[in-house]
């Protein structure tokens, strides 16, 4: 069985699909993750002590000469406060209009708020009495 799919592989790289093998993270994760750590006042060195890892692997990362394996994508992602997620490409515009109008400076930004509720609806509403 082991022959077959080994065969199998083969012949799909034969037909055009090529196995997809990054030389680096992309640009963009890249620097969305330097500006991270940058954000928390972090050196290199800071984040490779919260990893368990050497600075020069995070040199690496972020440079694009190492390809992390996706558990240490994960934890290093994790350790700046964000998370990993696998979205439909359909949907990642959507996705990525949310994450920017999160990013927007607006007044009460980090507070819940609901997602059906307008901005005027917070400010209009009348006081309640104390109990």
């Amino acid at each position: 069985m082991m022959q077959y799919m080994v065969s199998n592989m083969s012949n799909d790289t034969k037909k055009g699909i090529k196995p997809l093998r990054q030389k680096g993270l992309p640009g963009e994760l890249r620097r969305a993750l330097r500006d991270a750590r940058k954000k928390r006042g972090w050196s290199q060195r800071e984040l490779a002590r919260h990893l368990g890892i050497a600075q020069r692997h995070v040199s690496g990362i972020e440079s694009g000469k190492i390809v992390p394996r996706y558990d240490t994508l994960l934890e290093l992602v994790r350790t700046l406060d964000y998370d990993l997620m696998m979205v439909p490409r359909a949907l990642v515009p959507v996705v990525q209009s949310l994450v920017r109008d999160h990013g927007k400076n607006q007044p009460g930004e980090g507070e819940e708020r609901s997602l059906y509720a307008s901005g005027d609806d917070e400010t209009t509403q009348e006081p309640r009495d104390e109990v």
